[in-house]
């Protein structure tokens, strides 16, 4: 059955899609690293992830050929064998190429979507709604979580349009990028119809501000070990909120070196190369190198996700985890 708001709880960590040595080049018809696919499923969950996010922006949904994107679908919902969630990315350019990869998806046995809007134009409201809707109707079974990247999609979904998605009933979480006053008013848009999810490193400001809603967090950097954020859904179960800013702390830490010159938008312009960079270099995962075009990075930014990726990797161990691979 299909996920509710009420069940979005805890860490939806996002996996990057292991490409195989070689992926960068124009060579190999299959990128894909499928035998780490699977021994990353089973280390996150072990770890103890609640769900698993995949094929978004450092998934590389945009750089794996279709034939790529399914077998690594398929493959990390045979890892996962039902003890996860799993949420396939199936954002394209267009409506009908983005349901036929949710019901492809819908086959392997995934739970449901991570879905970011059409990116070749920007959409207006009134498009983004009837974009969902559509999704949603063609594909019921699947919930969908809201990818909602304001530089990816050209802007930031509108409070508004929050309201009247909150209606439609398979839309029951969202990605946001930062927990400033926009994303209260979201919180407030939606009427608990929506979980709203912060990254990790705001999870405790964000349930200090409101616990019966902020619940859930996603975590890119569980790829670089979850540890640091299972401790984290610990201590605010057990409110513990001395051992949850101490986390929080360490979080912030973590990623001060991975955003050049502390610019999203900036960091947005390598984001595949530079997260696949910090999890290389964290050692939980071997992410591979990334796929064409998304290959060049200026050497001190990259510099500067090897220096977070060093950090995350000694947040992991000390609490309780170590390099894997």
């Amino acid at each position: 059955m299909r996920e509710t708001v009420h069940d979005i709880k805890g860490i939806y960590a996002i996996m990057p899609t292991p490409a195989l040595p070689g992926a960068d080049q124009m060579t190999l018809e299959d990128t894909v690293d499928y035998k780490e696919t699977v021994r990353a499923v089973h280390q996150l969950i072990e770890d103890g992830v609640d769900a698993i996010m995949t094929t978004g922006t450092f998934g590389e949904a945009a750089t794996l050929t279709w034939d790529e994107h399914l077998n690594f679908v398929a493959t990390v919902v045979e890892a996962a064998k039902g003890r996860v969630p799993i949420y396939a990315g199936a954002t394209t350019l267009n409506t009908k190429d983005t349901i036929v990869r949710a019901k492809a998806f819908q086959e392997k046995g995934v739970s449901g979507l991570l879905l970011g809007r059409p990116m070749w134009c920007e959409c207006d409201d009134e498009t983004i709604v009837s974009f969902y809707q559509d999704v949603a109707e063609a594909v019921p079974d699947l919930g969908i979580i809201v990818y909602d990247n304001p530089v990816a999609f050209k802007g930031k979904i509108s409070s508004d349009v929050y309201a009247r998605l909150a209606e439609i009933p398979s839309i029951i979480a969202a990605k946001c990028t930062s927990l400033g006053q926009a994303f209260w008013n979201d919180v407030e848009a939606v009427k608990g119809k929506i979980r709203m999810l912060p990254m990790e490193r705001d999870w405790y400001e964000g349930w200090k501000t409101n616990p019966d809603e902020i619940l859930a967090c996603w975590s890119g950097a569980a790829s670089c070990g979850p540890q640091a954020a299972v401790a984290l859904k610990h201590s605010l179960l057990n409110g513990d909120e001395e051992k949850a800013q101490e986390i929080t702390e360490g979080m912030q830490h973590a990623s001060r070196t991975f955003f050049p010159n502390g610019e999203f938008k900036l960091f947005a312009k390598y984001n595949i190369q530079l997260e696949k960079i910090r999890i290389n270099e964290a050692g939980y995962i071997h992410a591979g190198p990334s796929r064409p075009p998304y290959t060049k990075v200026p050497e001190e930014y990259a510099e500067g996700a090897r220096e977070a990726g060093r950090r995350l990797a000694q947040l992991r161990e000390k609490y309780g985890g170590k390099a894997v691979r």
